[in-house]
């Protein structure tokens, strides 16, 4: 699904115009972007949750001519699906871990 699936999706479900359909997709992204940015984690119930991770520096090597490489310390974004969400992507195994239980 593209962005512009996900505006077409938000425009159906209402009497909203495309325009209005993207300035709501661009609100919640801006919105997730923006608390990244800060640091902070977002946690959408039932859906998942957005962190920040920092990745250290170390030592890599050019693939190409198998050089090394220094590759710096980096912040990168993860996301962790909830356990709702893992169930409704794989029903089997929801059934399966309930049958144990």
């Amino acid at each position: 699904m593209t962005k512009a699936d996900l505006v077409e999706k938000v425009t159906a479900l209402g009497d909203l115009t495309r325009r209005d359909g993207e300035v709501i997709v661009e609100t919640i992204f801006g919105s997730v972007i923006g608390a990244l940015q800060k640091g902070d984690k977002i946690e959408i119930r039932g859906f998942g949750s957005f962190r920040i991770r920092q990745r250290n520096p170390r030592i890599g090597r050019n693939p190409k001519t198998g050089d090394r490489v220094e590759v710096p310390a980096k912040k990168v974004p993860y996301f962790k699906p909830s356990k709702e969400l893992r169930d409704l992507v794989n029903p089997g195994e929801a059934a399966n871990s309930a049958a144990s239980a």
